[in-house]
């Protein structure tokens, strides 16, 4: 016997089953869809400093994710320069660069055949807002991520573009002004990308 055996042990009162959030086709992937992976391998931007490359899209049933990548590396910066580069780079958001006079921000756009186009800009932060169907295309940069060091800085992330883009070209569109990353894109196959989702498996 011990001291608390004296004490009724209370029952676990019942719990009802959390209701999994499911975004809107818009906000992002289906959550049970196995994609297709469409490999792009091409660059937005080569240049001595600067390389940004689009590696592939994970095609699914409502729209695709590509894989973006960069990478920086230090040019004639002074120590000042780099460190003020570096805060910019991991800055999640919009900011204003010290002695820029204004705001600095990675941005992506896709632009389908018929002229409708769509910004990452529209959305900083990755996420859709409000629950009302917006007009296509939506592109949201997700996942985002980067180290850095004395010499150079690296990140990575996803694009996610609603819906699937119609037959035609499909254009993605790249900036990032404090980088000296002038507008710049590159075109593909909407008609590939389409075609690919015939293959794209559901979980259950």
């Amino acid at each position: 016997m011990t001291f608390f055996q004296d004490f009724p042990v209370p029952p676990t009162p019942p719990r009802g089953r959390a209701v999994r959030y499911v975004p809107p086709v818009w906000a992002g992937a289906p959550l049970y869809e196995l994609p297709v992976v469409v490999h792009i391998g091409q660059f937005l931007h080569r240049s001595p400093t600067m390389v940004m490359a689009v590696k592939s899209a994970d095609v699914f049933s409502t729209g695709c994710s590509f894989d973006v990548s960069w990478t920086i590396r230090r040019g004639d910066q002074t120590d000042e320069e780099w460190a003020d580069l570096n805060e910019m780079f991991f800055r999640p958001g919009p900011g204003v660069r010290r002695g820029a006079g204004g705001t600095s921000m990675l941005l992506f756009g896709a632009a389908f055949p018929d002229g409708s186009k769509s910004s990452t800009g529209a959305h900083p932060h990755g996420f859709f807002e409000g629950t009302e169907e917006p007009d296509p295309p939506v592109l949201l940069m997700r996942n985002g991520g980067g180290n850095g060091g004395d010499d150079e800085l690296s990140g990575s992330g996803s694009l996610w573009l609603w819906p699937l883009p119609p037959a035609g070209t499909l254009r993605l569109v790249a900036a990032w002004k404090d980088f000296g990353l002038e507008e710049c894109s590159i075109s593909l196959d909407g008609s590939r990308l389409r075609g690919a989702s015939s293959g794209v498996q559901k979980f259950w």
